[in-house]
Formats: C-alpha cells, structure tokens, sequence
C-alpha cells in the first residue's frame, strides 16, 4: 500500500507543478494530496517536499494556519480569469472543453477565495494536515 500512497503522491505533485505554468490546474490542493500521500509512504519525500524551496512555504502556512495569502489569491484567480477569457475569445474550443475549464478554473477560484489570507489572533495552535486527514481515512 506505501507503493499506492508513493506513486500517487509524485501523481498529484506534477499535477501540481503543472499548475504553477497551467492556470486551469490549482496548486495549492495538488500540493497538500502529495504531501499527504508522502506522509503515507515516505518520510523522506514527506521531508523534501514540505521544506522545498519554492512549494514549502505555502505547505507550511497552510498547515500551521490554514491561509492561503492574499497576493497568491489575487494572482491565481487573475490568470484564471485571463486564461479563460483567451480561451473564450482567441481559441476555437469545442464547448465541452470550455465547460471543463470553466469549471475546474472555477472550482479552483473557489478554493482558493474560501480560506483566509492571514491568520486569524486565535490560530496560536496549528493543527497537521496528516493528523486530519489520518482521523478522517480511520472512519
């Protein structure tokens, strides 16, 4: 089963590495299924992934206070929106395709603009995605 959780971890990290160039993928929610399924399989790439230079800190925020910040919100959603808006304008895309976008760009704004930008005075205990997400698979 740690195979399972491995391989699927490098899944949702690509997936996510992709989302850093590609628009319609977010990010943030890849990330944190990576980094659980390394919490599953692989304390080292749990370790690597966690304090990466560049997607680290984020995980890091997110796990300790659940925030994503205000300027990575108005920067995702900004280039979904120019994003879709050349697909609409520019390309000649079948419709199922523009719904798909649209709807994964959406679910992807939704996300991001649901959860705080800063930690609120209260957040002094932070709680650990894997801890949760242990408790939620235990059920």
């Amino acid at each position: 089963m740690r195979w399972a959780y491995f391989f699927t971890g490098w899944f949702f990290f690509l997936l996510g590495a992709a989302g850093v160039l590609l628009p319609v993928l977010p990010t943030t929610p890849f990330m944190l299924l990576a980094l659980w399924c390394f919490s599953n399989s692989s304390e080292r790439f749990h370790h690597w992934l966690y304090h990466h230079r560049f997607f680290g800190p984020p995980l890091q925020s997110w796990k300790k206070y659940r925030v994503i910040p205000l300027p990575a919100k108005i920067m995702s959603v900004l280039v979904m929106l120019i994003s879709y808006s050349y697909l609409l304008l520019f390309r000649q895309l079948a419709t199922i395709w523009l719904v798909i976008s649209g709807v994964l760009m959406a679910y992807g704004a939704w996300f991001i603009l649901t959860k705080p930008s800063k930690p609120e005075p209260s957040s002094d205990s932070p709680q650990s995605d894997v801890s949760q997400f242990e408790d939620s698979s235990k059920s």
